[in-house]
């Protein structure tokens, strides 16, 4: 493992310094760039359940919008008063801020528990909709809940997120999901994505093995979605809705169930795609008719994704193994 962690030191140290520049980035990049890094989060953990365990989850935005509104409250209501009590000052927030993080994530990985326990015992469609139910579950009781503005949305008062911090969360969350894999307990996830009944009969305990995913994956949703409370300073709970799980599911099944690159690559491209057809659209050397087509960007986009579904449907990027297998032997 001294290689992966050599590469995580690198990147965390690469981004740090970046981060010292990024009063001088377009409003407009950063917020593309700091979107990019968010859904490279959620994208990483939904592949734990989805791809290496080989679950169908179709309620990650559920447990984003635990960790959204749990840090979000948490900065609103109890940091003031321990700023209070340390003095204030910049180094003071930035831990009090990393602390709501942390606390989401814990957040959304018992929300994750509590789901994954009594459901995880299912298999395929099944388990999709009781995910789905979990979803619109958490949705409609944030909505019902006054106390985090209910169905009017939640204002965050500090814009704490930056450059640094989601992509620390990223490079955490690849290494953490990579190294979980690849050690000899994350075999067990192999296992029960590849034959769960045969895993059952060498005495493996699939649930557990499936809980600790939902687990892990939850954890990292609840960090993507303190990230993102605390970088449009507005969560609203249909922002949490169905259409944001799908989001997720489709950067997986795009960059390649199992393939952590490849949903990394595909993360970027999902978030490049629909602002590179925005700028086409304002084009006027075009003709009319393809401006009036690019304008409804959304639905290009929809069938964009349709084509490289029927394309590609084992993921735009599920051929990485075989380069990085012929780079390897090349190495030796």
């Amino acid at each position: 493992m001294n290689r992966p962690k050599t590469w995580l030191l690198v990147f965390v140290a690469l981004i740090w310094a970046a981060s010292w520049f990024q009063g001088a980035i377009n409003p407009y990049y950063f917020d593309i760039l700091i979107t990019i890094g968010i859904n490279i989060v959620l994208g990483v953990s939904l592949n734990l359940v989805n791809g290496y365990t080989g679950q169908f989850s179709l309620g990650h935005a559920g447990f984003m919008a635990v960790g959204a509104y749990v840090s979000a409250a948490m900065t609103i209501f109890l940091c003031p008063r321990w700023l209070a009590a340390c003095g204030g000052g910049s180094t003071a927030e930035s831990a009090l801020f990393l602390g709501a993080l942390v606390a989401g994530g814990f957040g959304a990985a018992l929300a994750g528990l509590a789901v994954g326990v009594p459901s995880l015992r299912l298999k395929g469609d099944y388990l999709a909709i009781v995910t789905l139910g979990f979803g619109e579950i958490i949705r409609v009781m944030v909505q019902n809940t006054e106390a985090v503005g209910g169905s009017r949305g939640l204002s965050i008062p500090a814009r704490e997120t930056g450059l640094f911090t989601t992509y620390l969360a990223a490079a955490l969350a690849v290494y953490v999901v990579v190294s979980l894999v690849h050690s000899t307990y994350g075999r067990g996830f192999l296992m029960v994505r590849d034959d769960e009944v045969a895993a059952e009969a060498m005495g493996i305990n699939t649930t557990k093995y499936k809980v600790m995913a939902f687990v892990v994956g939850a954890f990292f949703a609840g960090i993507a979605g303190g990230l993102y409370a605390h970088f449009k300073q507005f969560i609203h709970p249909e922002g949490f809705g169905f259409l944001r799980s799908v989001d997720i599911v489709v950067i997986v099944i795009l960059g390649g169930m199992g393939n952590t690159p490849g949903v990394i690559l595909a993360a970027i491209l999902l978030t490049i795609l629909p602002e590179g057809l925005r700028a086409l659209a304002a084009l006027e050397a075009l003709p009319v008719w393809l401006r009036g087509m690019i304008q409804n960007r959304m639905i290009l986009y929809s069938l964009l994704l349709i084509g490289l579904m029927l394309t590609r449907p084992q993921g735009l990027f599920s051929g990485g193994g075989k380069w990085l297998r012929w780079w390897k032997r090349r190495q030796a």
